[in-house]
């Protein structure tokens, strides 16, 4: 089983970013925002506790014509928690700001879109106990715990 690098774990102490981290993510949410990149987005989302907006940097991965949010560090990701809490209300920035909603996908059905996603976010790859290149059956395996998230249109 894989494990997170020396510099992660020491970036991402107990499961949240020190400040190097935070501002590297703030630099990231910049460049995620722009529309430059087609995978890079910005995940804006009210904070379950304070109601406050927060900002994630995230790649989207594309999979037979839909687009998902994946989150390779578990289920207790802060914006996993922050999005269940609104019940999938989020926004998505873009290049633009749009309101989506994000549903989240049957364990039984994941499995394709975490490979898909490790292929354009090389940096997410230290979170999984999975080679990218491996047979579906391991992603299979490991899809109960990497929350999947569909992007639809808010309604």
């Amino acid at each position: 089983m894989k494990r997170p690098g020396r510099r992660h774990r020491w970036l991402y102490r107990g499961g949240r970013p020190n400040r190097l981290a935070r501002a590297m993510n703030r630099a990231w949410r910049v460049l995620h925002s722009s529309g430059l990149v087609r995978c890079l987005v910005t995940l804006e989302v009210a904070g379950r506790r304070t109601g406050r907006v927060i900002s994630f940097p995230l790649v989207a991965a594309d999979y037979r014509g839909e687009r998902y949010l994946v989150a390779m560090p578990g289920p207790n990701a802060n914006w996993v928690r922050n999005v269940r809490a609104a019940e999938g209300r989020a926004v998505l920035c873009h290049g633009r700001r749009r309101a989506v909603r994000l549903e989240e996908v049957e364990p039984a059905l994941r499995a394709p879109i975490p490979r898909r996603y490790l292929g354009l976010a090389p940096g997410a790859r230290p979170h999984v106990p999975v080679d990218r290149h491996a047979p579906l059956e391991e992603y299979e395996r490991i899809a109960a715990g990497v929350p999947v998230f569909r992007i639809t249109t808010s309604s």
